[in-house]
């Protein structure tokens, strides 16, 4: 019987294992489930669950005609976990959800200005410098925990072009060596603090995403954040800065967006949480042909929805301060 048991288990770990396929885009959980490491083991290490109404960011399914999917959850250690396909209802790339698609090989993923819309990355700086495993290699967030540098504003992540039938796997396209002028940075680094101290994260958002759009370096990171600047100054950065030390209601946020701009406007953002409660990203969603000019909702105009409205938080999201608490 051991034996017979040992052989089960051992082909319900290869089929775990071994016909998985990489996957894009999201599962919002419709009720609360166990979310396993290993699901042919029922593995569950700290007894994590995915919360009903929570949207969470797809990684893998366990087979073509999946019945699981591996997903992020924030604060979960390990981050990744299997949840079964009943618990909610997935929200994936035409490849992965039946529908023709495009094939999209790693060459035509990576050729530069075939892009069809932006997703713009804005971080919470204090949220990020918290909780990220750094060690000691943002000297900007040593910074901030120090008391030695303010969040005052809203911090851009990262600008990147989006390609439909790539997902999120567009990017790493051949281009323009990062070089950045001394008067781009100086206008930059109030909005992107790790210029205040070196080029390395600037570098890297560039050769992964700017290098498969068309701007040269300084264009490109003078677009981004005069784009962060436009959230930071809408009523979505008032009521990120304004919490700033407090806490939000997911609900509340959104209310005063849709009063504020309509609900086309709010559908653009995605909130990002780390350990289900702490703001770390804001993620809105632009059009190919996106203005910086004007307000909120002149930028965001013709882009397509978001998605999820939140990534890994709960129904309450806390906006930690700069320093230590």
């Amino acid at each position: 019987m051991r034996r017979y048991l040992a052989v089960a288990l051992l082909a319900l770990f290869s089929l775990e294992s071994g016909a998985s396929e990489s996957a894009n885009g999201s599962f919002t959980a419709t009720k609360s489930c166990e979310a396993f490491s290993s699901f042919a083991k029922r593995a569950n290490p700290g007894e994590v669950k995915v919360a009903a109404g929570t949207a969470y960011t797809v990684r893998e399914i366990n087979k073509t005609d999946y019945d699981w999917l591996r997903v992020e959850v924030p604060g979960a250690q390990p981050s990744l976990r299997w949840v079964q396909r009943e618990c909610g209802t997935p929200s994936l790339d035409e490849k992965q959800s039946g529908r023709p698609a495009p094939e999209a090989s790693g060459e035509v993923c990576s050729a530069p200005n075939q892009q069809d819309s932006y997703v713009l990355a804005i971080t919470w700086q204090p949220g990020f410098c918290e909780h990220a495993k750094y060690n000691g290699k943002k000297p900007e967030c040593d910074a901030m925990n120090s008391g030695a540098l303010e969040a005052k504003t809203l911090s851009l992540h990262g600008l990147w072009p989006n390609k439909k039938e790539c997902g999120t796997q567009y990017g790493s396209c051949n281009g323009p060596a990062f070089a950045l002028s001394k008067d781009t940075i100086e206008k930059i680094a109030p909005w992107m603090p790790n210029f205040f101290y070196e080029r390395s994260f600037g570098a890297y958002e560039w050769n992964k995403h700017g290098k498969c759009q068309s701007l040269p370096p300084d264009d490109y990171f003078i677009k981004a954040v005069s784009a962060v600047r436009v959230v930071n100054e809408s009523e979505v950065g008032k009521i990120v800065l304004g919490n700033t030390g407090k806490s939000f209601k997911v609900q509340d946020f959104f209310d005063r967006v849709k009063k504020r701009y309509g609900d086309k406007v709010a559908d653009t953002i995605t909130l990002v949480c780390v350990q289900r409660k702490y703001l770390q990203e804001i993620r809105v969603s632009l059009a190919l042909d996106f203005n910086t000019e004007r307000d909120l909702p002149q930028m965001v105009a013709n882009a397509r929805p978001a998605g999820p409205r939140v990534l890994g938080c709960d129904d309450e999201i806390y906006v930690e301060a700069a320093g230590k608490n």
